[in-house]
């Protein structure tokens, strides 16, 4: 089976690509030759993944899932969620995004999070949705090097290192992306 993940982000490949057997491959929106930012206009994490695995299937004719993910935070009423990519600006930049969150929580004790990932199946004519969700706690300062976006703040419960200092196998074990990918591949081995 071959599908498009409708993302050029590197990071988000590389993981989801690891969780997958040999028997499904992934092409990225770089190798069907769409080399634009698809954008993310919708206002909640399901509509964004819709948007762009219509796009792909609408533009240029393949099978397509895409993810979008967001770090929703107690203390925040859910923000910044659907705009945690873009938290702090639209550069998209995963250090501005930490510093600008730690800044708005220095002084918050809640420090309750989650993150939630929806993957959007577009499969012949039908759409499908997988959602993952690991709750947690931010820390004060980054912790790590591995990963992206806010995983050098992100502990999950039971967990003492953040998703920055643990491995990609481990992370994916137990990642919000990681359990919807779980999702995803199930369902496909069936069909």
């Amino acid at each position: 089976m071959k599908l498009v993940f409708a993302s050029n982000n590197k990071n988000k490949i590389k993981e989801i690509k690891n969780q997958l057997p040999d028997t499904i491959e992934i092409l990225s929106l770089e190798d069907i030759g769409c080399n634009i930012d698809i954008p993310e206009t919708a206002d909640t994490i399901e509509g964004n993944a819709k948007l762009k695995a219509d796009f792909v299937k609408r533009h240029y004719g393949y099978d397509c899932f895409a993810d979008d993910s967001g770090l929703e935070v107690d203390a925040l009423n859910g923000a910044p969620g659907v705009y945690s990519a873009r938290y702090a600006g639209e550069q998209k930049n995963d250090n501005d995004n930490i510093d600008k969150l730690l800044e708005v929580l220095q002084k918050e004790e809640n420090r309750k999070a989650n993150f939630k990932t929806v993957i959007c199946l577009n499969l012949h004519t039908e759409t499908y949705y997988f959602t993952g969700i690991i709750d947690g706690q931010l820390l004060k300062e980054r912790q790590g090097t591995e990963g992206f976006g806010y995983d050098p703040i992100f502990v999950a419960d039971g967990m003492d290192k953040s998703f920055a200092e643990i491995d990609i196998n481990a992370k994916n074990a137990i990642s919000h992306r990681g359990r919807a990918v779980r999702q995803l591949v199930d369902f496909l081995l069936k069909r």
